[in-house]
């Protein structure tokens, strides 16, 4: 699954890349500088790409309109950093958001262990080799706390089979061999589009090339190490 993204360009970076403004993001200022790791567990700020023509600000970690309570919202969201997309037509949460509320999550790689016959973890960094910024397929949605009138805009990850090179990576016997939907740059506008129709949609759900990408191997400290600490990526 998709846990850990790396965005390690800045947000003016970000918006040249997707013919966006910055100007709404700018006001979080604490994802404007680079994430070289984002974890989904701490439900971080992150920079999405939808129809608006401004970079948009969403947490990690899809909560459905429909929740009722806090309470309702704190632990569906632990369910949904990611979305299977075998599934993501039927579940409840995902399949308005699926058809009407796509959107994309900007990457520059992401991680994922490797597990080994010893029984040890080997953390990889994963990435496209001919894209600096590349894009994860993605669902949004949009609650309000009714209690307390807060609106929080949230997103997960799309995920499918895993392609040669990171089914050998991701080998978790308890998830199966997974990997993140990875767009092409020339369907991300199409992504977007509300009035796509649902076979338009489940044609774009496919695994990635594995010729277009590569990995390498981390430190297994660098989940503990400033997210801004570019050392990670070694």
């Amino acid at each position: 699954m998709c846990f850990y993204n790396s965005m390690s360009k800045k947000a003016q970076q970000l918006a040249a890349r997707y013919g966006r403004k910055s100007d709404i993001i700018e006001i979080a200022k604490e994802i404007l500088e680079e994430q070289y790791r984002q974890s989904a567990f701490t439900n971080p700020d992150c920079a999405v790409v939808t129809t608006s023509e401004s970079l948009e600000v969403r947490k990690w970690g899809l909560i459905p309109f429909w929740c009722k309570t806090s309470e309702d919202a704190d632990k569906m969201r632990k369910f949904t950093y990611n979305a299977r997309s075998e599934t993501v037509f039927e579940l409840p949460s995902f399949r308005g958001p699926i058809l009407s509320k796509r959107c994309i999550v900007p990457s520059t790689g992401y991680f994922e262990w490797r597990h080994e016959a010893d029984g040890t973890k080997t953390p990889y960094f994963i990435f496209v080799r001919d894209l600096e910024i590349f894009s994860f397929a993605g669902v949004c949605d949009t609650w309000q706390n009714k209690q307390t009138g807060q609106v929080l805009n949230t997103f997960s990850i799309l995920t499918t089979q895993a392609n040669e090179l990171t089914g050998f990576i991701h080998n978790n016997p308890k998830t199966g061999n997974r990997m993140p939907v990875i767009l092409n740059v020339e369907e991300e506008e199409k992504w977007l589009d509300p009035s796509l129709k649902r076979p338009d949609i489940a044609a774009m759900l496919r695994t990635f090339n594995a010729e277009r990408m590569d990995a390498h191997t981390v430190k297994s400290d660098f989940l503990k190490k400033n997210p801004k600490d570019s050392s990670i990526l070694l």
